[in-house]
């Protein structure tokens, strides 16, 4: 069980990946003190393990925590889509959530707020709109399941605050840049698909002050983390390859995506065309640091040498 000290405490489940360790890092550095949730033997004070047989998540773990974040999630970056991959990304979220919004709702009048992952995917492809909070979900493969993520999340009941993270693709080595820049350095990246579609992004320093923002205030539902300035498809890969010093010239065909990473990724992920707002964040007087995909791809591709 993990230490009961005073102090504000955060309990977080996938603290592993890109933003989960990003978040503890950053809460650490100011004294929060974290209780992470790990897929194996515990080996720290605080740590907890969890997942790794049939018995519930102790709600006790949770008792006494300002916030519990679930970022559980295997990675949509990972091609091809197989129907058994598909089924991974569907489990890897709902599991993790439903365990911890049941946690939650055990605690009753004592539970923490509820800030649970979920994603841009859930408004589907919308060209020519601009989508808010309110706007409905769409109808790919990866809308279908932000719905059912977040379903999950809402399970946790009245008495926790329970915000929705509808996080857009990070602006980041490890995130949406990893292919991009591989492509970039080899010299063949360029337009995917027409190019011009709406891509909604983020850097890893506003997703993670944004989430630590939503503890810290009182919002609640659906939250787009997205930046402030919508961008297209084509403007995040020209920043690439210009602070890359490489061309971008190369287009990739939606024929040919569609047969090398199938259908569903094509269609919900790389040709989808959704100019998402960050509404909410925004009307709490959130501000970015990152108000650009340029000034994001700047910030987080190094220069070429020399």
């Amino acid at each position: 069980m993990p230490d009961s000290g005073g102090g504000p405490r955060v309990v977080v489940g996938g603290a592993s990946g890109l933003i989960g360790s990003t978040l503890v890092d950053s809460l650490r550095a100011d004294g929060i003190r974290v209780t992470t949730l790990v897929r194996r033997p515990a080996e720290t004070a605080d740590e907890v393990e969890w997942l790794t047989d049939s018995a519930p998540l102790d709600p006790a773990v949770l008792d006494g925590a300002d916030a519990v974040v679930g970022l559980n999630g295997a990675s949509i970056g990972r091609f091809p889509w197989t129907p058994h991959y598909k089924s991974r990304l569907l489990w890897s979220r709902i599991t993790p959530t439903r365990a911890l919004a049941r946690a939650v709702r055990e605690l009753g009048a004592d539970a923490p707020a509820f800030v649970s992952a979920s994603a841009v995917g859930y408004y589907g492809t919308a060209p020519g709109m601009l989508l808010t909070e309110k706007s409905p979900r769409g109808e790919t493969f990866l809308a279908d399941l932000c719905g059912e993520w977040e379903s999950a999340a809402l399970a946790a009941g009245d008495h926790s605050r329970v915000a929705l993270l509808r996080t857009a693709p990070i602006v980041h080595p490890e995130g949406v840049l990893k292919p991009l820049m591989l492509l970039t350095a080899c010299g063949v990246a360029g337009p995917i698909g027409r190019g011009t579609q709406k891509w909604p992004w983020i850097s890893i320093e506003d997703e993670v002050r944004g989430i630590r923002h939503i503890i810290d205030s009182e919002i609640s539902g659906p939250v787009n983390l997205v930046g402030p300035t919508p961008a297209s498809a084509n403007d995040l890969g020209f920043a690439v390859a210009v602070r890359m010093n490489r061309p971008f010239l190369v287009q990739a065909p939606v024929w040919a995506l569609k047969l090398v990473l199938g259908k569903d990724a094509t269609e919900g992920l790389l040709t989808s065309d959704a100019a998402v707002l960050p509404t909410v964040l925004e009307a709490s007087g959130f501000t970015f640091t990152d108000p650009t995909v340029q000034h994001a791809a700047n910030a987080a591709v190094p220069p070429p040498a020399g």
